[in-house]
């Protein structure tokens, strides 16, 4: 593709409350850390411009809140996503065993429902001493599931860009594949059936 021309990509982050999906989204698009935000509520949403593979990428990405009582509200956001950051805190098992359901929403709400839906899974705060699960844990989960996962750090910048960009790789070349398709299928030249009987 040409660097040229843009692709406007929709991420989300979703995962529980209080296991740093604000502090992440403002680590890879500011490069800033803050001890303490404000709980998101609803959503909010942060741009950021980059080039991969020869592609100049708007990415538009939704901070989701992530308490329950948000959850129907969060969930209308999913729609036109083109890819999903899963994250989880790595001291707070109640959120790792909550990736389940959360992935579940997303895939429920993407149209055309799909399994090939780019996600990442972001364990975070790996800074922290108090760890509760295992890294092997999150990725024979990940692996089960087909989903790359990172051990990623908001507080010290540890594989926050990596996994960003990774997503977004996976969403461009999903985006693609869409295009290629549809205007492959939009300019078939031969008729669809060659039995019918010719005219006069």
């Amino acid at each position: 593709m040409n660097p040229r021309k843009k692709v406007d990509l929709k991420l989300i982050i979703i995962g529980a409350l209080g296991v740093g999906k604000t502090s992440l989204l403002h680590q890879y698009v500011h490069k800033t850390f803050y001890e303490d935000y404000q709980t998101t509520l609803g959503a909010s949403i942060l741009s950021k411009i980059i080039i991969l593979d020869d592609t100049t990428l708007k990415l538009q990405i939704w901070d989701t809140g992530g308490q329950e009582r948000f959850r129907s509200m969060v969930s209308t956001f999913y729609k036109g996503s083109d890819g999903c950051i899963l994250a989880f805190d790595v001291t707070d098992l109640e959120s790792f065993e909550a990736l389940d359901t959360w992935r579940g929403d997303v895939l429920a709400k993407t149209i055309p429902m799909e399994t090939s839906y780019p996600m990442v899974v972001l364990g975070n705060k790996i800074d922290l001493a108090d760890r509760q699960v295992p890294q092997e844990v999150a990725q024979g989960w990940c692996k089960e599931k087909d989903i790359p996962y990172f051990e990623v750090s908001a507080k010290n910048d540890i594989n926050v860009v990596q996994a960003f960009e990774m997503l977004a790789s996976r969403a461009l070349s999903r985006y693609q594949s869409i295009l290629e398709n549809y205007l492959t299928d939009s300019i078939k030249l031969s008729p669809e059936d060659q039995s019918r009987s010719r005219c006069c």
